[in-house]
């Protein structure tokens, strides 16, 4: 799944570190994330998003899934 987590932590100034700590995960899922080696939970795509100030929907592109 691709994301504009990248993008937003440019944005905002901050690393994979920080946001990771941030909404309660790893560095290392963070990065997996980005990747598109890792899809992340519901719970914790709404905490990336709510950090963010934005929706989940601006965050992560789902059209990979709608073609499923």
């Amino acid at each position: 799944m691709k994301t504009k987590i990248p993008e937003y932590r440019k944005m905002y100034r901050i690393s994979q570190e920080i946001l990771a700590k941030e909404v309660g995960v790893t560095r290392q899922t963070i990065t997996s994330i980005e990747g598109g080696k890792y899809v992340a939970s519901l719970p914790l795509a709404y905490k990336i998003a709510k950090y963010f100030n934005t929706t989940i929907e601006e965050i992560f592109d789902f059209s990979e899934l709608e073609d499923e």
